[in-house]
């Protein structure tokens, strides 16, 4: 019986637990790109006062940057067992996908400023940098998961020499 349950939970860290914790870490990174940039294009430190400083394109600006940096965390680290060998396909992927939960993040934004008229900065990051958060990072992970970084997938086969999660930190027998 403990057996079975070592192999269930073995199974479980490698198919989702393990990515999940990889993908947090590499979207912590991404987040503070995304609120630094998002709130220095706000308050017109970066750009000024021009139209880069309005919550939409704010928003836009700093979900770009933040996309780049996190499709290398997760190719190179996350899901770097799974990783694609058409590169510029599987950027594609992950940037539509990046694309709908940034959409999810700018319509939560959407609402709060421009339906509700919570107008304010800290409104305006409320909206979309924790209720836009939790609902496009939810949204990301599962469409990284079992879309761009498939192991089913073409091109998309376990890389030869990279282990998985469970692999790495075992003992050789």
């Amino acid at each position: 019986m403990w057996e079975a349950a070592k192999r269930w939970a073995t199974r479980l860290y490698d198919g989702v637990v393990s990515y999940a914790l990889k993908f947090g870490v590499v979207g912590i990174f991404g987040y503070v790109i995304d609120v630094g940039v998002f709130n220095a294009l706000r308050v017109g430190v970066v750009g000024g006062e021009t139209w880069l400083s309005g919550p939409i394109s704010a928003k836009v600006i700093s979900v770009s940057v933040a996309t780049v940096a996190t499709w290398g965390g997760n190719r190179y680290w996350t899901f770097r067992a799974h990783r694609r060998s058409r590169v510029w396909q599987e950027l594609g992927e992950f940037t539509l996908v990046a694309l709908g939960g940034m959409a999810i993040a700018v319509l939560c934004l959407v609402v709060s400023h421009y339906v509700l008229g919570f107008t304010s900065v800290l409104a305006d990051n409320v909206s979309t940098n924790v209720v836009g958060l939790v609902l496009a990072t939810s949204f990301r992970f599962l469409m990284y998961r079992y879309w761009v970084f498939a192991p089913h997938r073409e091109g998309g086969r376990r890389l030869p020499g990279v282990p998985l999660a469970s692999e790495e930190s075992s003992e050789p027998a």
